[in-house]
């Protein structure tokens, strides 16, 4: 099944993923994540990306970014990617690829799915049954969107600024919306979007998106898969 051209308009959120080569490790050790980090970090700045939330899972990684520059998405993703495989590569003492083809990327509704993408993004080790609570796993943004630890790689979105004044009001805001748990639709339309490479949002957002890059953003009409959370409930 073609996948639509990549949109990436400047300002515009987009969820990210990136897979593992035949769902292989990418992460092996602590310090993998430690450095993935550091890498992610530097290209960030480098390409003019802001982060809002991650997850880094066994075999694949879940970003929020917004680009600031034009290609600023792709170009890091190039960058972290390269750099990663050739650290990765020599620790282990492997060659080859690591990852799975290019990543998989939907442009995020700020209005609609932002914060619902924050949530599922944040959520993905409870749903994979690694623990119990977000807060619980190390490698996941939301210990730093709820004030538990810093992190220099955060740049909270307008939107999550929205929350609340206080910077200690917005933390306990934040955490409450994880009170309930996704529902399922939520978590289809994100997962649908993102492996389709399509937008995740209202007719309007996807008029406003297609305004813009003068293109149509909507799937072709080949409907929409049946099964799409069990099928594609490995990597998300």
């Amino acid at each position: 099944m073609a996948r639509l051209n990549r949109f990436a308009p400047i300002g515009i959120p987009q969820h990210v993923i990136q897979r593992g080569n035949n769902r292989q490790p990418c992460f092996c050790e602590e310090q993998d994540y430690g450095v993935y980090t550091k890498f992610l970090k530097d290209a960030s700045e480098k390409y003019q990306v802001e982060i809002h939330a991650w997850c880094f899972m066994t075999n694949h990684v879940h970003l929020l970014v917004t680009p600031l520059a034009e290609g600023g998405v792709s170009l890091m993703m190039q960058s972290l990617g390269r750099r990663y495989v050739q650290y990765f590569n020599r620790k282990y003492k492997r060659t080859g690829t690591l990852w799975e083809g290019r990543f998989r990327a939907c442009l995020i509704d700020t209005d609609k799915y932002l914060l619902t993408c924050y949530r599922y993004i944040e959520l993905n080790p409870v749903r994979a049954r690694m623990v119990l609570h977000p807060k619980e796993y190390d490698w996941s943004s939301f210990i730093i969107n709820t004030g538990q630890k810093t992190s220099e790689l955060q740049t909270p979105h307008p939107v999550f600024l929205s929350l609340a004044k206080s910077e200690q009001q917005r933390y306990l805001v934040y955490q409450k919306l994880f009170d309930e748990p996704l529902c399922r639709e939520q978590i289809e339309a994100i997962r649908f979007a993102t492996n389709r490479g399509v937008v995740a949002g209202s007719e309007r957002f996807k008029d406003q998106i297609e305004s813009i890059v003068g293109e149509s953003v909507r799937p072709n009409p080949v409907g929409r898969p049946k099964c799409v959370e069990e099928e594609f409930a490995f990597y998300f």
